[in-house]
C-alpha cells in the first residue's frame, strides 16, 4: 500500500466532504440542519469515496479495499479531530466526546470503509497472495 497516496487522497475527500457539510446548512431543507447536513455528508461519502478509490487503484492494483477505506476514514478521522471539531463544534457548545460518540460519524465512517470495498471487488482488483 503507497501510504503516502492513500493519505492525500483522504485529505481531499476530507476538503470535499466538509464543504459539502458546511455548504449544506445554507440551503435548509429539514427542520433539523444538523441531521441534514450529516445526511448530505453520508450521501456525498459515496461518490467521493468512490471516485478517490479510482484515483488510488490507478497506481496499486493489489491492495485490499478496506485497507483504503479504513486509510480514508481515519485520515478524516483524524483532520475532524484536529480542524472540524474545535473550528465548528466547539464554539456551537458540542466537543470531541459528543462528535466522536454520534452513531451518524460511525455510519458515514462504515460508508467509507464500505465504498472502497465495493470498488475494489467491482473493479476486480487483484488480492495479494500471502505466502505460509
Amino acid at each position: 500500500m503507497n501510504t503516502f497516496r492513500a493519505i492525500s487522497i483522504g485529505v481531499i475527500i476530507w476538503i470535499l466532504g466538509v464543504s459539502a457539510f458546511s455548504l449544506s446548512f445554507f440551503i435548509p431543507v429539514l427542520k433539523n440542519l444538523e441531521q441534514q447536513a450529516n445526511l448530505v455528508l453520508l450521501i456525498a461519502a459515496i461518490p467521493l469515496v468512490w471516485f478517490g478509490s479510482k484515483v488510488y487503484y490507478k497506481k496499486d492494483d493489489k491492495t485490499h479495499g478496506m485497507w483504503i477505506g479504513i486509510t480514508f476514514f481515519g485520515v478524516a478521522s483524524i483532520l475532524d479531530a484536529l480542524i472540524t471539531v474545535p473550528l465548528l463544534f466547539v464554539p456551537q457548545g458540542g466537543s470531541h466526546y459528543v462528535f466522536f460518540s454520534d452513531p451518524d460519524f460511525w455510519l458515514i465512517g462504515g460508508v467509507f470503509i464500505t465504498t472502497a470495498i465495493l470498488y475494489g471487488h467491482f473493479k476486480g482488483v487483484r488480492k495479494t497472495q500471502r505466502t505460509v
